[in-house]
């Protein structure tokens, strides 16, 4: 595992294989995108399949299933009887109301929220969420989508934040970037995705072996 404190999730994985290998090289958490219109979906059944080997071979990883305006109970639908996830993450436009609910009728499982930052006030709208959510992340916001996308919030947004709740770095993160986010922005998580990819959903395994190594190092 990083030696660093700083937590690591890789996320946009589609493949069994590819999810063992993350794993092994060290990180804690992998996301599987549930989002139809993204590259990197991956049906119910196959994110089952994946998560179930995980859970075999590496139990303590978070095993997140990033949604993104999904009805609630079409989330639990997708759980195919029992769910093989430990968290949901909220990539969309969710409200409280949405994350009171959700909360109501998935109790068991852990509730992450995304927000896209475009401006240094978009922060500002997420006190509110803290006492609904066990940890928020935060992404670049791209007009074309709402996740990896490889774009970096700026820097000087992130100096000196401060969450009740555990929070995770999005966007762009790259072995360029994460001396200066490890120092000077410490966040509680990175969330990778597409930096270390080949293309959507198919993860360079040397790159992402150099990252955790930098990580390591840091």
């Amino acid at each position: 595992m990083p030696k660093s404190n700083t937590l690591v999730k890789i996320c946009g994985l589609t493949s069994e294989e590819q999810a063992l290998q993350v794993a092994k090289l060290g990180a804690h958490a992998i996301g599987i995108i549930s989002v139809e219109e993204s590259p990197r979906y991956v049906s119910a059944e196959i994110k089952k399949k994946i998560f179930k080997t995980l859970k075999s071979f590496y139990p303590n990883i978070h095993r997140v299933s990033v949604v993104q305006n999904c009805p609630i109970d079409l989330i639990i639908k997708n759980f195919l009887g029992t769910p093989s996830e430990t968290i949901i993450q909220l990539h969309g436009d969710e409200d409280i109301d949405y994350c009171k609910k959700i909360r109501e009728k998935i109790p068991n499982i852990g509730l992450w929220k995304a927000f896209r930052i475009k401006t240094e006030k978009d922060l500002d709208q997420i006190k509110p969420f803290e006492d609904y959510v066990d940890a928020i992340l935060l992404d670049s916001w791209n007009k074309e989508t709402y996740g990896g996308s490889g774009k970096k919030i700026k820097s000087i947004y992130l100096k000196n934040l401060k969450f009740r709740k555990p929070w995770w770095l999005a966007g762009g993160i790259s072995i360029e970037w994460v001396d200066e986010i490890l120092n000077n922005i410490k966040p509680d998580g990175l969330d990778i995705s597409s930096s270390v990819e080949i293309s959507p959903g198919l993860k360079d395994l040397k790159k992402t072996e150099a990252l955790f190594n930098f990580i390591n190092k840091s």
